[in-house]
């Protein structure tokens, strides 16, 4: 009967989690829908007004107006405000409502907190919120003030804090939106601007649970085996990206002849990190070599860090399975990590996540096949690295998005839509299942595999 109740939770659970990502899209689509919001002299249509705030709430970045030129001031702050919410998550505002109002927050808020920020215990709440909240203006506050020792002397001050901020907030949120009109292409010459969005990238897409951990390190000396695993796949991905870009672009020979080495390694670094649901580019992707095409759709696909701003299947589901290969050819039994083992529920939670993964990338992919043109220099990859983008939350882009057709749009969003909310999420809410406890087990047998 108790597993019965926790099924049922979880339906309900997960119904209010994508109704409350619904509302918000729909906010944001009637704020982009006012005539202020639009720069004088441009007009949106309603399919673009939706898919811009799908893709802010979403915090994905893929674009099919440009951000700088079509949007007023009023406009992209809508759109930076629902991507920080987007981000953060709308239960992160509505506790922090309640705490500004002094009111006490029901169990089934914090349920919801608890789900949507992936926490194990319900105790932990109240704790991980003060890191959430905190956390997140430290960086973005920081972020603020680092860039605009940049920014204001080039754009002056009002326009230069504006942009630092706007800069700083999408960075750590991994959204990708920008207001330069090129995204981040017209600074790849300044390993200032570089390096500190790195630093907002990584702090967003690493979570807030590692954060906590690492913060509270000197207190309790250790880590969590989830912390643990996280860092491990995180870093090994990026030295890893690092290495193999190197190679695919020849230290980025399409970068001019006089660039540094430095300016060169600061590139080919950001190149590895922004993959990883952060959406921002210093060099157009549609002059990346096939084989950085496919390497940064790899990335793409795993994303980030549960808990975090970040999307994709999340690096510790790509770490588990690693560990579970691993094993598997060494002829272990248990999938073992920093002297733990890993759970059997673990493990096909995670296969069951990628098979899924696997299916709706596959489906979107087949679909697009059917509504898209697909230009002449290229091939599926103009289609796969856009289905990839936007599972992932990521906004970068061959050129399709501000061609796609309405159909293409509507796939676009709700692989975006998928990719914020979360697989399972998603599922629970579309199920009309009832849950049942099977009585009844078959005798096993093996079948043939490979």
């Amino acid at each position: 009967m108790a597993r019965l109740r926790q099924l049922k939770f979880l339906d309900t659970l997960s119904k209010k989690m994508v109704a409350g990502f619904v509302v918000l899209i729909v906010i944001g689509s009637i704020l982009l829908s006012l005539p202020m919001a639009t720069a004088p002299g441009q007009r949106t249509a309603f399919i673009d007004v939706l898919f811009t705030a799908a893709s802010a709430t979403c915090i994905t970045g893929l674009t099919v107006v440009n951000t700088a030129s079509h949007w007023s001031t009023f406009g992209q702050l809508v759109i930076l405000g629902l991507s920080e919410v987007g981000a953060l998550g709308y239960m992160t505002f509505a506790v922090l409502l309640f705490n500004i109002m002094r009111r006490n927050i029901g169990l089934s808020t914090q349920l919801m907190v608890k789900e949507s920020l992936n926490l194990e215990n319900l105790s932990d709440t109240k704790s991980v919120m003060r890191y959430v909240v905190g956390l997140s203006l430290m960086f973005q506050v920081g972020g603020l003030l680092l860039l605009s020792f940049d920014f204001v002397p080039r754009f002056g001050w009002r326009h230069g804090l504006y942009v630092s901020l706007y800069h700083a907030v999408m960075s750590f949120c991994n959204a990708g939106f920008d207001v330069f009109g090129n995204s981040l292409m017209g600074f790849r010459d300044d390993s200032y601007v570089l390096i500190v969005t790195m630093v907002l990238i990584i702090a967003g897409g690493l979570g807030f649970l590692v954060w906590r951990d690492l913060l509270l390190f000197h207190e309790r000396h250790r880590l969590s085996l989830n912390s643990k695993l996280t860092l491990v796949t995180t870093i090994s991905l990026f030295v890893i990206g690092f290495i193999l870009f190197l190679v695919t672009e020849r230290d980025l020979q399409s970068l001019p002849t006089g660039t540094s080495w430095f300016n060169r390694t600061v590139n080919t670094l950001f190149l590895s990190v922004t993959p990883r649901t952060a959406g921002l580019i210093t060099i157009p992707t549609q002059s990346l070599q096939a084989g950085s095409l496919f390497l940064m759709m790899i990335l793409m696909f795993v994303g980030g860090t549960p808990g975090s701003t970040a999307g994709g299947i999340k690096t510790t589901t790509f770490g588990i399975l690693m560990f579970q290969s691993i094993a598997q050819l060494r002829g272990k039994q248990d999938v073992e990590f920093s002297h733990r083992r890993f759970s059997q529920a673990n493990i096909s939670r995670a296969l069951l996540l990628i098979f899924l993964a696997s299916i709706v990338i596959t489906v979107a992919t087949l679909i697009l096949t059917q509504t898209e043109h697909i230009p002449k220099e290229f091939g599926l990859e103009y289609i796969v690295f856009e289905v990839l983008s936007a599972f992932g939350t990521v906004g970068l882009s061959l050129g399709l998005t501000p061609h796609l057709t309405v159909i293409g749009k509507l796939i676009i969003m709700l692989l975006m839509f998928i990719g914020r909310v979360g697989i399972f999420t998603s599922l629970y809410s579309l199920s009309k299942r009832q849950a049942k406890v099977n009585l009844i087990r078959y005798p096993e047998e093996n079948i043939l595999i490979g």
